[in-house]
């Protein structure tokens, strides 16, 4: 399983060839890295990352893709290196245009709120950075609050 787990994030962080991106296992982990770095994205948003945001985000991508807790684990550590060397969210949006449908983006986008939420403060960085994010996935403006209202309404708030 570790040999596997160990193939797996050295395709995610390997230069994408055009044989080897046209593959689906190739393409479904281009997802998930790309998901795992918007989510972290919001994590790290505020410059203080708490143990609450980080449960947050290994939910959401558990919950998304079905993964092991292992391979969650593994995922976030990548998505964070990753995330560390990106210049801008033009290549992980880009991912998702992609790959998702309008409703797959729209909980794409809650659960980026739910992160935000997820210590019980939505600050001002998290708000800019999801509004961002949002545009660049073409959400609509009112789809894009209404996922907000329901984290934060899941969220106590």
């Amino acid at each position: 399983m570790l040999r596997t787990l160990k193939d797996l994030f050295d395709t995610l962080l390997a230069p994408p060839s055009a044989a080897a991106a046209a593959t689906p296992a190739a393409a479904e982990h281009r997802l998930q890295l790309a998901t795992a770095v918007l989510l972290v994205e919001v994590m790290v948003a505020t410059g203080a990352v708490g143990e609450v945001e980080r449960a947050a985000v290994m939910k959401a991508l558990r919950d998304k893709f079905a993964l092991a807790d292992d391979e969650v684990e593994r995922l976030l550590e990548v998505a964070v290196q990753t995330q560390r060397g990106a210049t801008d969210y033009h290549a992980f949006t880009s991912a998702l245009n992609e790959r998702l449908d309008e409703a797959q983006k729209l909980r794409m986008i809650e659960a980026m709120w739910t992160v935000a939420y997820a210590d019980g403060h939505l600050a001002a960085h998290e708000n800019h950075v999801l509004w961002r994010i949002a545009d660049l996935l073409h959400v609509p403006h009112g789809a894009y609050i209404g996922a907000k209202m329901r984290a934060r309404a899941a969220a106590g708030g």
